[in-house]
């Protein structure tokens, strides 16, 4: 009984601060992207990241040493929504300095398990949805002549991830391993997913329909009198088929091939054969 007593009150103390905690992430934040390395990826930036949250709590060099050596291991992850690994990693590293009874291969295996599912969740949300529909949403704009729209993504994606990491970093900080197991089986994850990507197909059908723009100039004799096919049958029966047509067979063929390159090549020989025909 004195002893569960006394783990519950080692669970409790704290030895960091919330700015070493938002000074760590502000280190990952600068250097994720730019200390990487054929080898080990993220591991660099993740130890960097790490330094002074080691340096505060160990205290001998041969435990820093050792500290910094365990986070040097092969590290790699989605930027933004990673953080609550490192955020959990803190929170375990915080406790093994005040208990020493959490082992060094129980940190580098919530890293490595953890790192993956977490990639994915913010590649998702952050690349392949948040990304594509602010950038589509400012194309009017820079249609204008707007010169914010050639910033916009820049600044509004960046202050969207900002506070997505730091946020996301505290989390982790704060609720340790169980918040991962929460987030991961949790339903929301899974509905904020599928919310974005019904709301990122939406606006790329509006958008579409409004700035692509396929005619063709066709036009057939009927009882002596000329008929244009797209204004006489297509804009009345099927307004915008054509530019539906068009993205959608664009869609396919990405989807099959994952190059934009070749669909843009194809689009342009396409494009210049019917229209030096007449058909478009």
């Amino acid at each position: 009984m004195v002893n569960q007593v006394e783990n519950q009150d080692k669970k409790n103390v704290k030895i960091l601060n919330r700015w070493d905690i938002t000074k760590s992430w502000l280190l990952w934040w600068l250097s994720c992207e730019v200390a990487l390395s054929f080898e080990r990826l993220q591991a660099v930036a993740f130890c960097i990241s790490m330094t002074p949250i080691i340096k505060k709590l160990y205290k001998t060099k041969e435990e820093i040493s050792e500290a910094l050596t365990r986070h040097l291991q092969f590290f790699n992850t989605q930027g933004i929504w990673g953080g609550l690994v490192h955020g959990i990693t803190i929170a375990m590293e915080e406790q093994k300095a005040i208990s020493g009874d959490i082992p060094d291969e129980t940190i580098t295996g919530i890293k490595t398990g953890l790192m993956g599912p977490f990639a994915g969740i913010g590649d998702t949300i952050d690349w392949a949805t948040w990304t594509p529909i602010i950038c589509a949403l400012l194309v009017p704009f820079a249609k204008a002549g707007s010169w914010f729209a050639g910033i916009g993504p820049l600044v509004i994606i960046g202050a969207i991830t900002i506070v997505e990491g730091y946020y996301l970093w505290h989390v982790g900080y704060k609720a340790g391993t169980a918040s991962a197991v929460q987030i991961l089986e949790a339903g929301w994850v899974n509905q904020l997913i599928l919310g974005t990507a019904i709301l990122g197909l939406f606006m790329m059908g509006g958008l579409s329909a409004n700035l692509v723009s396929v005619s063709t100039p066709l036009k057939f004799m009927l009882q002596g009198k000329a008929f244009s096919i797209q204004k006489d049958f297509l804009d009345k029966i099927l307004p915008g088929i054509l530019p539906l047509l068009t993205v959608a067979g664009i869609y396919l063929y990405i989807e099959k091939t994952r190059s934009y390159t070749k669909a843009v090549l194809w689009v342009l020989i396409i494009g210049f054969i019917l229209g030096l025909v007449g058909i478009l």
